[in-house]
């Protein structure tokens, strides 16, 4: 069916169910930023692919919202869909709440799954009912009933996660949990969240493309674990060591049933923003609950001793392997025919060298030309071009290696590019460089920081419609909370910079018809000076890859910026040359030379 004629049959179920607008969001049952092929309902309905939006049809519209990063792919893939476009947060562009609550009348229904949408979420919805006079359903899922050849729930084995790259054990993190737990006066605590849960039992898998999760519920009292999934992903070794530390299995869906049986003695801690809005529900209205943040989110945040130690392996790994590419891409375009597809499957072949590579860590980037412009662009047999020179390439790439996740953006120039592209490549690195060597004290937030980003843009009348990063997960989510550089508030992401958190560095300018720069760094975060002022903070750049001088121009960079990125390049010679041979040492040489 074309996306005109799956509207066509939901609004026929709507009509037999009595629902006036509907709500699909981008998401599964466990508040996924990305989810598995089986979830992508809004994609289907829309025809839209990218990671975040969400769909809001009526009888006579269908409404798509999404952000920034998304507006230049968005405005392609509805054309001919019959679905408009909301750019949120664009003047004129009303909040989708709002929508809802224009449209919605009295003594209709408004519905959605609620199965993926969360309790805050699903709380909203309820209030603009009510506002309206009207009424809520939360149990169809009417896009299953018009998806014929929906893709299946994964069935991939889980893998247990080794203390030697976790550590930590399963009994300390629940130990951790249980203390949040008592402190807030719960003695239960439902998670529905697949990274909160697999970094909480030390688990990994395979059921979201790229993301190494295991589809799966949790629900941890004060003296055990019961583990909702589907049994056949376990090994007997696994599911002994789960029992070994408390943990119960049961299977996936049991979890719906089985908080309707939580007696009056049960205080539930849950939290509003990673709890399904159907879960919820499902507790009775005589137990009590307690709005908590789920503990794990911070705990898995700051990154252990070991974590770290891992993760600097994995990274040292990654920038070696981005160093051959960077030589092979420079040394062959033009000679060979290089794709775009191609050139990231040969990113992908330096780092299987590295070992204990598992997969990319997400959906790589790898866009020439014009299509570096579309923030999230994926290249597919459709739109793969050949890279030539006198343009600017972007790669947005990471990886999963056991010791721990990657994620590099870095824009080289293939040849001689003009000097409007030199100018802005060296703007992104003038951005990046100025917040990485931020100096800051304890307790600030990202929002406090973006302005040392964002300041290079701003001075000249320029933006980027993105945040400038994000936290990072060990073989996790890509995207990690619950910090990040933004200068606009956003939940989930206003928690002070504590040691041991990673965050990214990735500023860039996005030239729609012409060219995108992003460069992209992992920063771990560390104490600095204690002092009478207090404790000072700073960012230590564990990403150790070259940027590109052959589009730097020296002449619009103060002397500060030039140190900066010199002794950023001396830094990276000195940490990556002992693993390569004398030909690559040489050629990093010339591409970490002091300008």
């Amino acid at each position: 069916m074309t996306v005109p004629e799956r509207l066509e049959a939901l609004r026929k179920r709507m009509e037999e169910k009595k629902i006036d607008v509907y709500v699909v969001p981008t998401a599964d049952f466990h508040q996924s930023e990305y989810v598995g092929e089986h979830f992508k309902a809004r994609k289907f309905i829309t025809g839209f692919s990218g990671s975040a939006g969400t769909a809001v049809i009526t009888k006579t519209e269908a409404r798509l919202w999404t952000d920034g990063r998304y507006f230049i792919q968005a405005a392609k893939q509805l054309e001919e869909s019959t679905v408009e476009l909301m750019k949120m947060g664009e003047p004129g562009v009303p909040e989708m709440n709002a929508y809802i609550e224009k449209v919605l009348q009295a003594g209709e229904t408004l519905g959605f799954d609620g199965r993926v949408v969360s309790v805050g979420e699903g709380q909203g919805y309820a209030d603009i009912a009510a506002k309206k006079d009207a009424h809520v359903n939360y149990q169809e899922d009417l896009i299953d009933e018009i998806w014929s050849d929906r893709p299946a729930m994964s069935e991939e084995p889980a893998f247990d996660l080794d203390v030697k790259y976790a550590g930590e054990t399963v009994a300390d993190k629940l130990a951790r949990i249980r203390k949040e737990m008592k402190d807030a006066g719960a003695n239960t605590h439902v998670m529905t969240t697949l990274d909160d849960i697999c970094w909480m039992l030390n688990i990994r898998g395979n059921d979201i493309d790229f993301f190494p999760m295991v589809l799966s519920y949790a629900i941890v009292t004060i003296d055990g674990v019961e583990l909702y999934i589907d049994e056949r992903k376990l090994d007997d070794a696994l599911k002994a060591k789960l029992a070994a530390d408390g943990v119960k299995l049961h299977p996936y869906n049991d979890i719906y049933e089985d908080v309707k049986k939580f007696t009056e003695d049960t205080v539930v801690m849950v939290d509003p923003g990673k709890l399904n809005y159907a879960i919820f529900n499902n507790i009775p209205e005589n137990v009590k609950t307690i709005e908590q943040r789920n503990p794990a989110i911070l705990m898995k945040a700051m990154k252990n001793p070991v974590e770290i130690k891992n993760i600097r392996k994995a990274q040292i790994k990654d920038s070696v392997a981005h160093v051959r590419f960077m030589k092979w891409l420079k040394e062959n375009v033009g000679k060979m025919k290089i794709t775009e597809m191609s050139a990231s499957d040969k990113l992908d072949e330096f780092r299987a060298e590295m070992g204990n590579f598992i997969r990319p860590s997400f959906e790589p980037i790898s866009s020439f030309g014009e299509h570096g412009a579309i923030v999230h662009y994926t290249s597919s047999p459709e739109t793969d071009v050949e890279l030539k020179e006198g343009q600017l390439f972007l790669t947005d790439t990471g990886a999963g290696f056991y010791e721990g996740s990657t994620d590099v953006t870095r824009t080289y120039a293939l040849g001689e590019v003009p000097q409007i592209m030199k100018d802005h490549f060296t703007l992104v690195a003038i951005s990046n460089l100025q917040l990485g060597n931020a100096k800051f004290l304890e307790g600030s937030t990202g929002m406090v920081l973006d302005i040392l980003a964002r300041k290079p843009f701003w001075d000249r009348d320029l933006n980027f419609n993105h945040g400038t990063g994000h936290g990072v997960g060990y073989l996790l989510n890509i995207h990690e909370g619950p910090t990040g550089f933004r200068w606009k508030y956003r939940p989930g992401e206003t928690e002070p910079l504590a040691e041991g958190m990673i965050i990214t560095d990735e500023p860039g300018i996005y030239i729609e018809g012409s060219h995108g720069i992003r460069l992209e760094n992992e920063l771990l975060t560390k104490k600095g000076t204690l002092n009478e002022y207090g404790q000072f903070m700073y960012f230590e750049a564990i990403t150790l890859i070259p940027m590109d001088l052959d589009a730097i121009n020296p002449d619009i960079m103060t002397a500060e910026d030039k140190k900066l990125l010199n002794d950023y390049h001396a830094r990276v010679y000195e940490v990556i040359s002992p693993y390569l041979n004398d030909e690559e040492k040489a050629w990093l040489e010339k591409y970490t030379r002091a300008i």
